[in-house]
Order: C-alpha cells, then structure tokens, then sequence
C-alpha cells in the first residue's frame, strides 16, 4: 500500500474536534431514555429530531425535557428538530381478511376506493373488484385522473388508476402486487393534490412546538415555496406572542427545513431553497415518487443548489437502515453516508436506526466514523470556496465571510473564531465550504442550538467579557482552544468579531490569533 493511501485510511488526527457534518438522531422507544440520550450526545449527536407523525405530544414534551435536561448536564447546546407529518395519505383501516393478515392483491386484480369507507372489504363492489378500500384524504377521489399511477407501501405495490367518478370512488389495476394492511401510506407521484402542506393536526403541533421552546422545524411534502413562506409567517406571529411573556429574543425566527420528497418540489427547487432556511434530503417518499434510480442524481442536484444558494442541507432516510437489527453497516451504507458527506451534506440523518434500533448509541458511533473517514479525504483535495449566491454578499457580514476563506487557505489556519450574536455570521461561514472548524461564540441559547444544524460550525455559548472588548475575547478564546485541545500553540486562528460584543450584524474586522503570542489577534486593537 503506497504512503498517501496508509494516510487516508488511517484514523484522522483531529484531537477532540467533532467532525465537520452534523449528526442528526430521531428520538423513539429505543431511545429516549436520559441515559440512552446522554449517551447519543456523547457519541456525537447534535441534533435530536422529534418526529410527529408517531407518538402523542405528551410523549414530545417528555423527550424534549430529557434532551435539555441531558444538555444542560453535559453543557452542549443540543438541537431539537420537529419534524411535521404533513398530509400524508393513507389506507383506511384493514381487517385480516387474508391469511397472514390484510388483503392481498395480485397483478391484474381491480381494487376500488371509496369515499367514506371506513373498513376494507373483500370482493365488496362485485366480482370484477377484488377489494374496496378506504383513505385518510378524499383528494384521491378528486385530483387522480385515469392512467396515473397510485402505490401504497412505500411503492412496494403498484396500480394504475383506470376509471373514476369524481367525489366517489377511483378504480385501480394493480400491476404489482402484495399485502395491504391499515394504515399503509399510499403515494401518487403524477397527481396535483388539492391538499394543504399543513394540516390541521400539524398546526397543532407548530403551536406546541413554538410554545415548548423547539429550535427548528421540519415541514413534509413541501410542492411550492409559497407552502415554506405560509409557515415561516404563521411562525414569526406565534414567537412574537411568546416573546410577550419573556422568551429568548432571539426565538421569533424559528428556521423552517424543507423536506424535498415530491417532484413537484425539485421541479421548483430553488425558489423553495430561497424561501427555507434549511433543506432536507428526505429520501423516503422521494424514491417512491420518482424513479429509484433518479435518487442520487437528485440528491447531488440538491445539495450543489443548497451550496449555491447558501442553505444547510440534511440527507436522510435509510442511511444505516441494517443497523436496526445488526451491530454493523452494509459497505453500501457506509459508501451511501460517505458520499453525502463528499457532496457537501451539513447533516446526515438517522430515523428508525435511533428510533426504534437494537443499537442506537452504536449506529451513532458509526456513522460518526464515517464520516470523519470521509472527512479526512476531503482534507487532502484541493479546495475552492462555494461561490454562493447570496443577495446577503453586498452586506459587510457576508462579504467578510468570503474574504475570510482566502486568508485561511493562504495563512494555514487551524480554527476560525467568530462572535454571532443570532446564528448569521457563523451561516455564511459555513455555507462558504471552509474545511477547518468554526467556533462560533453567542449569548443566545437559543441562537447556539440551531448553529448546531451548520457544518463545521461548534456553538460556544458564554457572554461577551465583563469589559466588552475585542481583546479580552482574544484572551477568551485563546483560552478555550488550548483547553479543550482544538489547536497547539503557534497555530494560527482567524478571528471575526465588532463593537459591541454581543450585538446583532455588528462583525466588521477580523484579525489573526497566533496561539501563544502575547501581541496577536485583537490584543492591538484600537478600542477607542
């Protein structure tokens, strides 16, 4: 094996610095015990998903106590991520009328939708129909047209819609067949549902979201920016409310994740990625919808534009699926989070590994290796800035982002230090692609938890210096680096900061700390 290949198989030398893309764990019976919860933060999780589709929100309330609670004690400023069901179909409740359970359907057969039925039947309309079924949303008598496709479980079974009487009943032939059992999802890839993004169950769930403290939320089945802006305003009048009673300024902006699973959705992609905060990958619905093959090229697609425009991306959905029931990945999988992390994903995702696996704090642990395996190659490739094209780019912060990445690459820095306040400053950092860690410094709780959704960013939460100055901070942040041994003395630190410590869009300089000179970084500073 020659010397550069031993050297990028090796384990990276990255001291006690976490990888550069986030970890992202859905919380569930398997996992949200305190103890399993510490142990997930320890592993590397920073960011917890709530996900509303399962549980009550009596059982939220209670995970979310025990992630601040274990946040607090391991003093990590821990995300929690509320995932919105959205108007998900499904098929109506199903007796075992097969044996085994369910109905099963074969290729060939005619199975009928009906509106209102509230039980599954077997040969109910007559002998041409094998099934007549009922589902959650009466839109599939309305907006399917005869020819478009219908599939429930995930697409393991297939139909084509072959004849409809608007407002009553859709008849299908199914061309692939299986098991049909309550609740099964059913997805409609050609069809222009007349649905809203947010049900009513779900403001329900942004209500308490926004009343309990959640950092960010995610909103399913997103087909048009203007479903992204609709929740982003209803967002701003609820925090604004609860910023009455006395709750983190900086808690009236909420960020908004878009999850990207429908056609109509990539087809309008980019004024989506403008109108979110954030996007996510959500690969489950999108391989059903699409074809399976079309996934990774639209999942690359995805994250080039999210670089381009200058937003955080999150890639989920069956990364480490076989670490459910096994203690170790398929080399499939391993590839699969590995090429997230070489497209530029800020985040990778687990859900059922965490939820509801054999082996929460272990899959964790893996998909942390990997990732700093695939870090480490990235480390060796020559690196360009991400142009990104951010209207933002005229505005001091943003420019300052920029100039920032060519200093480091030509002075060798080790760490990028900046004071932000409310998040902005350590975005633009990240989305600019550098490849050495980001200590972000704020005084917003709130503000600390949500950099945690950002590549390369570490959130430090403290308050400016007694004395506010940009030298004292310099001594702060020395300070912190040797302890926590992110860099060595000599190193190099780039750090970004304005008067006053602690204000919102106040970064106008930047200077370079070498670790261990007295005279260096803001310490000359003309405070005056």
């Amino acid at each position: 094996m020659n010397e550069r290949l031993a050297t990028l198989l090796g384990t990276a030398d990255r001291g006690n610095l976490p990888p550069h893309a986030k970890i992202v764990a859905t919380l569930g019976p398997a996992s949200d015990s305190p103890e399993m919860v510490r142990r997930l933060i320890e592993a590397g999780v920073g960011v917890f998903r709530l996900n509303f589709s399962h549980g009550g929100l009596d059982d939220q309330l209670t995970r979310l106590r025990t992630v601040r609670e274990a946040a607090w004690a391991l003093r990590r400023p821990i995300c929690v991520m509320g995932d919105l069901q959205g108007p998900k179909m499904r098929v109506g409740q199903v007796p075992d009328l097969c044996p085994g359970g369910g109905i099963v359907v074969n290729a060939g057969d005619d199975v009928l939708f009906r509106v209102n039925h509230e039980e599954a039947e077997m040969n109910g309309s007559g002998d041409d129909v094998v099934a007549v079924l009922g589902t959650t949303f009466d839109s599939i008598f309305t907006d399917v047209e005869p020819g478009q496709r219908v599939l429930i479980n995930d697409g393991a079974i297939r139909m084509l819609a072959v004849e409809r009487r608007k407002g009553e009943w859709l008849r299908c032939r199914v061309t692939v067949g299986g098991r049909i059992t309550s609740s099964k999802g059913i997805n409609l890839p050609e069809s222009n549902l007349s649905v809203p993004a947010i049900t009513p169950r779900d403001w329900k769930c942004v209500e308490w979201a926004v009343r309990h403290g959640v950092d960010a939320l995610a909103l399913s089945f997103v087909r048009t920016p203007g479903e992204v802006l609709e929740l982003k305003e209803k967002l701003e009048g609820m925090v604004s409310v609860e910023r009455e009673h006395g709750s983190d300024p900086l808690a009236n902006r909420i960020p908004v994740i878009a999850k990207i699973e429908k056609p109509q959705a990539v087809e309008q992609l980019d004024a989506i990625v403008e109108a979110a905060d954030g996007i996510m990958v959500a690969r489950g619905d999108l391989g059903v919808e699409m074809e399976t093959q079309q996934v990774p090229i639209v999942q690359k697609y995805i994250i080039e534009r999210c670089r381009h425009l200058g937003k955080p991306t999150i890639v989920a959905t069956q990364m480490l699926e076989t670490m459910i029931e096994s203690p170790i990945p398929t080399r499939a999988e391993a590839s699969d989070v590995a090429n997230a992390i070489f497209d530029g994903a800020d985040a990778v995702m687990l859900s059922g590994e965490t939820a509801v696996g054999k082996h929460p704090a272990l899959v964790v642990e893996t998909m942390r290796r990997i990732t700093e395996a695939a870090e480490a190659w990235l480390d060796h490739l020559p690196h360009t800035p991400s142009e990104a094209d951010l209207p933002e780019f005229r505005f001091r912060s943003a420019a300052l982002a920029l100039g920032a990445w060519h200093v480091v690459e030509k002075a060798g820095v080790k760490i990028v230090a900046v004071w932000s306040e409310s998040g902005g400053m350590a975005r633009y950092l990240s989305q600019t692609g550098f490849r050495v860690p980001i200590l972000a410094f704020s005084s917003s709780g709130s503000a600390c938890r949500r950099m945690n959704m950002l590549g390369g960013v570490i959130p430090v939460l403290t308050d400016p210096p007694a004395d506010g100055t940009l030298s004292a901070w310099t001594d702060h942040v020395e300070s912190l680096i040797l302890e926590r041994r992110y860099a060595n003395e000599g190193d190099a630190v780039v750090l970004i900061a304005g008067k006053p410590l602690g204000s919102v869009l106040g970064q106008d300089a930047m200077a370079i700390l070498r670790l261990g000179d007295a005279g260096s970084g803001f310490r000359a500073y003309d405070e005056d």
